[in-house]
């Protein structure tokens, strides 16, 4: 018989039958929410003094939890984002009890009453034309791995991939005659992108003769690459590209900023919003707006659509030269 008191099955089937299976989220959300839960249940056990295993679900109240972001914040120096994250795995825990086991939704009402603090967004980043193409221009491509690395970052400006999604990039995902590239995102959401020449020209190079379920990045050892080791590929490239592009030194370059650059270059070039979406794989059209928002140069291109004619003379009548228009609003 289930013992619905206990908190430690709950978790158990909260990571591995809800977010999985029902929710269907991605790796990364996943580990996210484990994250979480490997923090909470340590403080939990400190501060009330029983053993992991012995935790009920109403251990977990809403005051343990106000004191738990607390010390995120305070302890470990955690930003409101992250602060806000761990409270939103919170309330998935606590919305998945209280939805299977009706003497917990009283709790469960009271943990998700718990709000989330507003942040201030950070100014996304992104890079000018002339410092994308000194990162592009540092491999040395005289060698494998500089090739290999020239293509990798080729892939990650034209397709606008998420780290994650380069990583598990396989040689059938590229469709070599039409010049497009399938890629699976979050949540499984399948997108298919479109590829320069020269994209797909280096994209077969790595590609070699492997099967079609192989991957397409490897590192030096063979292996398949990783997300951690391309994010360590784009800040070494970064910081040798900052010789051709002192602007580089400013920047805390990374694959998801290269992803940024994509959506806002994009949007520079006339591209509508939606179909940036699309490419970029968001599930929001408000997300991408973000692009919009930030992107100084496309306002300023905006704005001069508007710009008033200096020379045009004043306007033939003033708003005191229209009675009619005064009677109009008399009337009403």
């Amino acid at each position: 018989m289930t013992d619905h008191a206990s908190l430690g099955p709950w978790v158990r089937r909260f990571l591995l039958e809800y977010l999985v299976s029902d929710r269907n989220l991605s790796i990364n959300t996943q580990r996210s929410y484990r994250d979480m839960l490997t923090k909470l249940l340590p403080y939990a056990v400190s501060h009330l003094g029983k053993p992991v295993d012995r935790l009920a679900v109403i251990d977990l109240g809403p005051d343990l939890v106000r004191q738990f972001l607390i010390f995120l914040e305070q302890e470990r120096h955690c930003s409101t984002a992250t602060r806000n994250q761990r409270l939103a795995g919170i309330h998935a825990l606590a919305r998945f009890i209280g939805e299977s086991s009706p003497e917990h939704v009283e709790w469960c009402a009271q943990i998700r009453l718990i709000p989330f603090k507003k942040a201030t967004h950070a100014t996304i980043t992104y890079l000018d034309k002339p410092q994308m193409d000194a990162i592009l221009a540092s491999p040395d491509r005289n060698t494998p791995q500089g090739r290999r690395d020239y293509a990798l970052l080729l892939f990650l400006y034209n397709s606008g991939a998420r780290a994650s999604e380069a990583a598990n990039l396989r040689n059938g995902d590229v469709d070599w005659h039409s010049h497009s590239v399938r890629l699976l995102g979050k949540g499984n959401k399948q997108r298919t992108c479109p590829l320069w020449p020269i994209t797909v020209e280096q994209l077969r190079l790595c590609a070699g003769r492997r099967e079609p379920e192989q991957p397409v990045f490897l590192n030096r050892n063979g292996q398949p690459v990783t997300r951690f080791g391309i994010h360590t590929l784009v800040e070494r490239h970064a910081l040798k590209a900052c010789t051709a592009a002192p602007s580089l030194t400013d920047k805390r370059v990374s694959p998801h900023v290269i992803r940024h650059t994509t959506a806002t270059h994009l949007l520079r070039a006339g591209v509508d919003i939606n179909t940036i979406r699309v490419w970029l794989g968001h599930v929001s059209l408000t997300t991408t707006n973000i692009y919009a928002e930030t992107d100084l140069e496309t306002k300023a291109r905006a704005l001069a659509t508007c710009t008033p004619d200096a020379e045009a003379g004043p306007a033939t009548k003033n708003w005191r030269a229209q009675p009619s228009l005064m009677e109009f609003l008399r009337s009403l």
